[in-house]
């Protein structure tokens, strides 16, 4: 039997916003392409609406995920590790492309992120034990202190480490209750726009993470002068960018975890799981 040429049904990227998958409002749209110049595929290109919109989506969904039990937070989290688990070969195929990796360094970096991903759910009822107890006072009180998540996070995704980096910024900031607004990398987005699939489909509320792809400045700059923002992670910003967006970010006082060098490979330790954590100390007496 003759084998039939076929053409290849070409994937459309789209935004993940509010649980669906809307294309940008203004309709744009701009080329990708692999560490060699070559095409992979047209991105939609955010704009400042879309934005807005993302916003809302996080913090209609905040009430829900924050008041959601530290245990069902961590099982969420661990799902989508599963459903990573089973499109390995996809994310490793965009990864090696979107950061002319060899496919074996590309493995290694999906299976870190898979892993990522299950360390911050062990996590999930955890962090309560290190950000927070019991304090000693003069007096007949109880005085307890528990961490709160912050709100709505906008987060800038690392420009250099399309995956494994976007994996690292995300997964702490929801874990503890906050809902986020991610700003994709610029060049290479489309890891991220396919974990958006996986995050749909991994019983996670809709809204918690919404995901926007384009130019960083252009989506940072709404997001930093939002007042229904709460915090910015500019692991993403270059040096002129950071100081620009901390200036808008300092008009409703919101809280910045300022761009640094970071090995995504490494330990990521307890630093960005308590970045955006507020404590709240309550006094009781003891009636005694």
């Amino acid at each position: 039997m003759n084998t039939v040429d076929r053409l290849s049904v070409l994937k459309t990227y789209k935004l993940y916003v509010g649980g669906k998958f809307p294309r940008s409002e203004s309709g744009r749209v701009y080329e990708v392409t692999d560490s060699k110049g070559g095409w992979l595929a047209n991105a939609p290109l955010a704009s400042r609406k879309d934005a807005r919109d993302a916003v809302v989506a996080a913090r209609k969904a905040f009430g829900g995920w924050s008041g959601a039990t530290a245990y069902n937070r961590g099982q969420i989290l661990y799902r989508v590790a599963e459903m990573l688990e089973g499109r390995r070969a996809q994310f490793v195929a965009e990864v090696a492309d979107a950061e002319g990796l060899s496919k074996a360094k590309a493995t290694a970096q999906v299976n870190a992120a898979i892993d990522r991903w299950v360390w911050y759910a062990g996590w999930s009822d955890k962090v309560a034990q290190i950000a927070g107890g019991a304090n000693p006072v003069a007096g007949p009180y109880f005085n307890l202190s528990a961490p709160e998540p912050t709100g709505v996070v906008a987060v800038l995704a690392p420009q250099e480490s399309s995956f494994l980096g976007l994996v690292s910024v995300i997964a702490p900031a929801i874990v503890t209750g906050n809902t986020v607004v991610v700003v994709a990398s610029e060049d290479a987005p489309l890891p991220a726009l396919s974990l958006a699939e996986v995050l749909a489909t991994s019983d996670l509320p809709g809204g918690v993470v919404n995901l926007l792809s384009g130019r960083t400045a252009e989506i940072a700059t709404p997001l930093a002068a939002h007042q229904d923002v709460n915090a910015l992670d500019l692991a993403g910003a270059d040096a002129a960018l950071a100081k620009d967006l901390e200036t808008a970010a300092a008009e409703n006082l919101k809280r910045v975890l300022r761009p640094s060098t970071v090995d995504w490979t490494a330990d990521p330790g307890t630093a960005r799981l308590l970045a955006f954590l507020e404590t709240k100390t309550v006094w009781h007496p003891m009636g005694v």
